[in-house]
């Protein structure tokens, strides 16, 4: 499709970062995950799992805009299957946000973790549906989408190791009897 066929090299480098991404999620995790502390599994759901699943996105919105659909309809619909599902995970993570009693969000974890991934998949959902009708302007809606799930998962993967390494190290300076 040649409206696409502009947009390779970006998808090409968002693609890549979010796959290396992904990886290199689960080498740290593994990494933390040898730490003596106690498990917080209601915290993993609400603040890791979504930036593997943002990644995740980045990664597929980019795999797809390379499939060579006949028409913008196909990729289209899944665009928008794409955000609508991200919108309702989105939801469903804010509450399990406000549910877990592990660590109380700042104001900039409602931000990384809920509001702008909801803007960046009801962006991909509307994009999807502009698409149909205005081809340029919606493929730029998916790349936006695409970029902020991108970024939005880098700075809450850096987030999550700094507060691993700073905030909940153990207390190694209790004496041993």
């Amino acid at each position: 499709m040649r409206e696409l066929a502009a947009w390779d090299s970006f998808y090409v480098i968002v693609g890549s970062a979010a796959g290396a991404l992904i990886g290199l999620q689960f080498v740290v995790m593994t990494l933390v995950a040898q730490r003596p502390l106690t498990p917080a599994p209601e915290a993993g759901a609400a603040f890791a799992t979504p930036t593997v699943i943002h990644f995740g996105s980045a990664l597929l919105l980019s795999a797809l805009s390379r499939v060579p659909f006949r028409s913008i309809a196909s990729a289209s619909g899944l665009w928008g299957l794409i955000g609508v599902s991200g919108l309702l995970y989105t939801l469903i993570v804010g509450r399990r946000m406000r549910s877990q009693t592990v660590y109380q969000p700042e104001f900039e974890d409602w931000l990384f973790h809920l509001l702008l991934p909801l803007g960046a998949y009801a962006t991909l959902a509307i994009s999807a549906f502009a698409a149909s009708l205005q081809t340029r302007e919606g493929l730029f809606g998916v790349g936006a989408a695409s970029l902020v799930l991108l970024f939005v998962g880098i700075h809450n993967a850096w987030d999550a190791v700094s507060y691993h390494v700073f905030a909940s190290k153990p207390d190694t300076n209790t004496e041993q009897r």
